[in-house]
């Protein structure tokens, strides 16, 4: 425990104390890629991604994570739904990380990055550049920036385009099918995703577009090498990411049959009775302008790149109507 400490302090101190020079790392250092598998809650469905810096000889172990945020930042909720979430590049030891995720069960793979001694102490040399406190904050974005694409674009601008890898993966593969695998398909998180999404979240992913994934980031790495042959991966234990499956009673498709069900109900007794129930207008009605109006405010008014009008709104108006037509239809 009391080392655990001194690797951590000893980390931010080195990290807090220089400004554009590190202690250079001995040549039995490694810097991995550190994987880690989904939550249950719906950020961390997608799974998460660090650098880890090992240097026995100079005690270090510490990790660099770009997927910190404060929930007590000023007016958080607002600036998140308008996409203008300032993540920051974090710093802590390897124990005190893994412990987090030893805590919710979650399995964390190890990818050591085959580097020589120049190329590792070029990324040590970013990273602790990237933490300055000039540097460390970035503004997130789900899909085009943020705690994947930021290590790899390190990794690459340190190789250069010696980066070969015969993993396509999901290339081709659209934003919304790529998603809709870690949200789960039947799941309501996916129906709102859905919801909100626009015809962006169509268009297919490119080969350097799918990486703001950890899996698909793990499984590019696992199978490149560079241009002489090299695999860029020398040590690592990797698995497929367990996607949990939503229950058949908590899925959407279920809740929508429910909702028709019971609007069919409703009509039906409304022609018993020769009496529309405007109640239920209200009901249905107002909760959908106001995400019609979610929907507009995200579309013209705030930076989510996916964010847009679909066919997929009109999912709720028309089983509403389709299960009416029994009073409507005589």
């Amino acid at each position: 425990m009391q080392r655990s400490i001194r690797t951590y302090l000893l980390g931010v101190l080195l990290i807090l104390s220089l400004r554009g020079y590190a202690q250079a790392l001995s040549e039995d250092a490694r810097i991995s890629l550190l994987t880690c598998t989904p939550g249950k809650e719906l950020y961390a469905r997608y799974g998460h991604t660090a650098l880890r810096v090992y240097d026995k000889t100079n005690d270090i172990d510490i990790v660099f994570n770009y997927g910190i945020f404060d929930f007590n930042t000023e007016h958080f909720y607002w600036k998140f739904v308008r996409g203008e979430t300032w993540y920051e590049l974090g710093v802590s030891s390897m124990k005190w990380f893994m412990r987090q995720y030893e805590d919710e069960h979650r399995p964390v793979y190890e990818q050591i990055l085959n580097l020589t001694q120049d190329q590792r102490e070029a990324l040590w040399q970013a990273l602790v550049l990237n933490y300055q406190p000039e540097n460390r904050k970035y503004l997130y974005n789900f899909v085009f920036d943020n705690c994947a694409t930021r290590p790899y674009l390190l990794i690459a601008n340190i190789l250069g385009d010696s980066i070969i890898s015969d993993f396509d993966g999901n290339t081709g593969v659209t934003y919304r099918s790529f998603i809709r695998h870690y949200t789960g398909p039947l799941s309501w998180a996916n129906a709102g995703i859905n919801l909100l999404f626009g015809s962006k979240a169509d268009q297919p992913m490119t080969s350097n577009e799918r990486l703001f994934l950890p899996e698909e980031l793990m499984y590019f790495l696992q199978s490149a090498h560079l241009s002489d042959g090299t695999p860029l991966v020398s040590t690592s234990y990797i698995a497929p990411f367990v996607i949990s499956a939503t229950p058949w009673y908590a899925s959407w498709p279920f809740g929508l049959v429910v909702f028709f069900v019971s609007v069919l109900i409703i009509s039906y007794y409304d022609r018993k009775r020769n009496h529309w129930s405007w109640w239920l207008e209200l009901v249905v009605g107002i909760p959908y302008i106001l995400l019609l109006l979610i929907e507009v405010f995200l579309t013209f008014f705030s930076c989510h790149p996916l964010v847009g009008f679909g066919w997929r709104l009109l999912i709720i108006p028309v089983t509403h109507l389709c299960a009416r037509l029994v009073y409507i239809v005589r």
